[in-house]
């Protein structure tokens, strides 16, 4: 095993351009921890978004940081007391830790289990690595707020990646789906189970037209929808947002992922089932990250961005 690893840093806050490739030391794996061999990372925008300081004031960070949280990959050496894994493992996870610091952009990462889950046999390398964020935070927003078969849930922003991932699990739930999207973004939303509502001006108006008692649930996955939300709810409804903590002031929660071995577990199931999909829009190299980061900055991917790492 080598000693050092490629990996993408930056050493201080900024945008894209502060981004370097560099030769760093092979992280050191801890008690219930593993040392996976990176196969392929996903760009999810809280990663540029961290990388401008917009989450300074919530987590600590240790410079130089090694971007990213989604990751696929096989193990390459356990900590003491680490039975659930072994040497050669596949595996996939959601490797946000306590600071900001070691991330997936790199050719390996170390990841406590209650990080990862056995990689679903049957995706590619990119989509594993494309499902943990997305597929942990839809996956949870829905269990908190109890959807249930039969209900009615209005998911903003439906084409988004979480959202996307919402909608497959709220109509495997036996939910009725309506999601909110753009025009260009219908077909591909009802071709996950939703009834597509176009976003902006008199979205309330229109899913009242298809909902006339109002919704039971509402995912926010978007923000600034707040008083739509409030509009089309049903007395006794739920809400909640990952993008506004206004909600916690009207009754809803605010909401952030949690990595859960036993949830990325769930969906990997849903995955292998052909329950729950997942799309790569586009893949890079590890050492384009700077572009795959502009382009995700752009607003105008249809799906998940993946990285490759050699």
């Amino acid at each position: 095993m080598p000693e050092t690893m490629r990996a993408m840093t930056y050493d201080s806050y900024g945008d894209p351009e502060v981004l370097r490739l560099l030769d760093l030391p092979l992280p050191k794996v801890g008690p219930g921890e593993v040392l996976v061999r990176v196969k392929a990372a996903a760009v999810n925008p809280v990663d540029w978004k961290v990388m401008a300081g917009g989450l300074d004031a919530l987590m600590d960070v240790r410079f130089p940081v090694v971007p990213g949280w989604d990751v696929a990959g096989v193990v390459e050496k356990v900590g003491i007391d680490t039975p659930e894994y072994a040497v050669g493992d596949e595996v996939f996870g959601y490797a946000r830790k306590d600071y900001v610091h070691g991330g997936t952009m790199a050719q390996y990462v170390t990841l406590a289990v209650r990080h990862i889950a056995t990689k679903p046999a049957a995706l590619s390398w990119t989509e594993a690595a494309a499902v943990p964020l997305a597929g942990l935070t839809a996956y949870q927003v829905l269990a908190r707020l109890g959807l249930s078969r039969g209900e009615t849930v209005l998911i903003h922003n439906a084409s988004g990646g979480v959202g996307s991932a919402a909608a497959q699990i709220a109509r495997d739930l036996g939910a009725r789906v309506l999601g909110s999207c753009s025009p260009a973004s219908s077909e591909r939303v009802r071709g996950l189970g939703a009834e597509p509502v176009t976003y902006g001006a008199g979205l309330a108006d229109r899913v009242l037209a298809l909902a006339p008692d109002g919704v039971d649930v509402v995912a926010d996955f978007v923000g600034g929808v707040l008083e739509v939300t409030r509009a089309v709810l049903k007395e006794g409804g739920r809400h909640a947002s990952i993008a506004d903590h206004g909600v916690i002031g009207a009754g809803g929660q605010w909401m952030w992922v949690r990595p859960d071995a036993g949830d990325l577990a769930a969906l990997a199931t849903m995955l292998e089932q052909g329950r729950l999909r997942v799309d790569v829009a586009e893949t890079y190299p590890l050492e384009q990250l700077a572009e795959a980061y502009r382009r995700s900055m752009s607003g105008h991917v249809k799906g998940k961005i993946a990285i490759t790492v050699d």
